[in-house]
Parts: structure tokens; sequence; C-alpha cells
């Protein structure tokens, strides 16, 4: 495993840059609990080199999850599961990105980049945000 921190270009070097979904990453957003439920899992399984997921520290508490561009509309996510970006969106989003070292509140990195996770595996992360699903209705996560 080879988790050092990698900065990709769309990284700014201090405090939080917006940028817009579909060309350097899709994300796909989950709210609150479910989110950091499905995040830890996500990083359990890959020994702790999952790929960027940021975090907003207030408010709803959203979960970015990055993923490698195209990659979001290629799969089929669950309820209460929002994808952005990717070919044939209408809508135009930009996600907030923090700095990786600094202030850079509201946000922050609960999984960094890494040069062998650059991205969230779009795979891996459908799988959790089903089985996290499940368990958050029947009160077992």
């Amino acid at each position: 495993m080879n988790n050092a921190i990698h900065a990709p270009d769309w990284v700014p070097a201090t405090g939080h840059q917006l940028h817009l979904t579909g060309v350097y990453f899709d994300a796909v957003r989950i709210e609150g609990v479910r989110g950091e439920l499905v995040a830890a899992r996500l990083i359990e399984r890959a020994d702790g080199d999952a790929g960027p997921i940021v975090c907003e520290v207030n408010g709803f508490r959203w979960m970015y999850f990055l993923l490698a561009p195209g990659e979001g509309r290629r799969h089929q996510w669950p309820l209460g599961v929002r994808q952005f970006g990717g070919r044939g969106v209408r809508t135009v989003t930009y996600i907030g990105v923090p700095a990786l070292d600094g202030n850079t509140w509201p946000l922050r990195w609960y999984s960094e980049p890494t040069a062998t996770a650059p991205y969230v595996d779009a795979e891996a992360l459908c799988q959790a945000t089903t089985v996290t699903g499940r368990e958050v209705r029947r009160g077992t996560a």
C-alpha cells in the first residue's frame, strides 16, 4: 500500500477552490451520518487508501466522493445518493475542493487523494452505498 498524499493539479495550494464537476472529476454526494458510514467502509476496505473524499464540517455535513471524470454516470446510485458531473447532465455543479494543508474551513479531507488512489473507485462506492443504505434502514449501522 502506498498512501502518500498526492496533489493533483485540481487541488488548490491553500484554502479551498470551486471546481466544475465532469471536468477534473465527477462527484457523488451523501448526507451526514450515512456519508460518514460509507466513507468509513470504503477506507476500511481500501486499507486506508480510498481516494479523495471531501467533507463539509457544518450544516448537513455532506460527504463528496470524487470519481474519475465520466465514472458517475456509469452506475445506478441508490435513493439519497446524488451524482454530479458527466455527459448528458444538464445542470452545472461546482464542488469545493480544500487544500491538503492549512485552514480550509468549512471543508476538510476525510480521505486524501494518493498516487495509487487519485479517485474513489466508483464500483466500490456503489456497493458501499447500497449495503450502507440497507443497514441504515434496518438500524444495524
